[in-house]
Parts: C-alpha cells; structure tokens; sequence
C-alpha cells in the first residue's frame, strides 16, 4: 500500500499536465504514470487453467502404457530384440521407451532409452516394432539409468 505522500506526488503531477495545457494523450500518458505510481505491483494470484475437452472414445482407442509395458519389441524381420521396460515422459514431455535387451526375467538385462515415436505399435499394441534395430545396435546405445 502506498503512503499519502506517494498520493499527493501523483496529484502534482496531474495537476502540473493540466497547467501546462499538455495534448490529452500527454494528460493520459500522466495519468496512467501516476497510477502505476501509486498502486504498484499487486500481489502475485494464481491464474486459472483453461481446461481443453477431450473426445474420450477417442482416448479410449489409445494405448494403456500398463498394457504396454513387458511387450516383447521385434526389429522389422521379426526378431526379438527385448521388451519394453518403462514408458518415460521428459520433463518436456516428450515421450521415451526405455528396453531391456538381454537378461532371463527382467534380471541381469542392460537397459536403453529410444524415442518413443521410432516404435511401430501393432496388432492393438500387442506387437511392438523397432524398424531397423538388432540386440547389438540397441547395446551399442548409451545405458539408461533411472535418475532419483
């Protein structure tokens, strides 16, 4: 809150425009100076979120990361290659698939990271597809480890 001697000030200067018989927009300019003045900043509020409607049937025909997760991933000439670990969101919210290559019942496999737009989700999403990937080449990623 501002003292009465931030108010006065914002008088003067109102009353020294129209002394000096300063052009309207000038008068305005003074004006909207000397509120800026004597209000300043506001306290910070919260603003409210604008919610977007969604057409749920259609988010119903998506894909369950649950139902995902633990599908075997096959390269483009049907061999197996591992199995989706963990579906990741980026703090950028972009989306990763994080496969196991190697190990016997999620022990002892080595662990990458992939966008997750390079998989080819079919069959409903019970066959999962890497174009172009072997065990070696998914290997050869660097190894994901999950942060804290």
């Amino acid at each position: 809150m501002r003292s009465g001697n931030d108010i006065g000030h914002a008088l003067d200067i109102m009353a020294a425009v129209s002394k000096r018989k300063f052009s309207v927009s000038a008068a305005l300019t003074a004006l909207a100076m000397a509120f800026l003045i004597t209000v300043g900043p506001g306290p910070a509020r919260p603003q409210a979120v604008e919610l977007v409607v969604v057409d749920v049937a259609t988010v119903a025909k998506g894909y369950r990361a649950s139902k995902l997760i633990g599908t075997n991933i096959r390269n483009d000439k049907n061999e197996q290659i591992g199995e989706l670990e963990d579906i990741i969101i980026g703090q950028d919210q972009a989306l990763f698939a994080v496969i196991q290559v190697g190990g016997f019942l999620g022990v002892g496999g080595r662990l990458a990271a992939v966008p997750f737009q390079s998989l080819v989700l079919e069959d409903g999403g019970r066959r999962i597809v890497l174009p172009g990937a072997t065990k070696d080449t998914i290997t050869k990623l660097p190894e994901f480890k999950y942060g804290s």
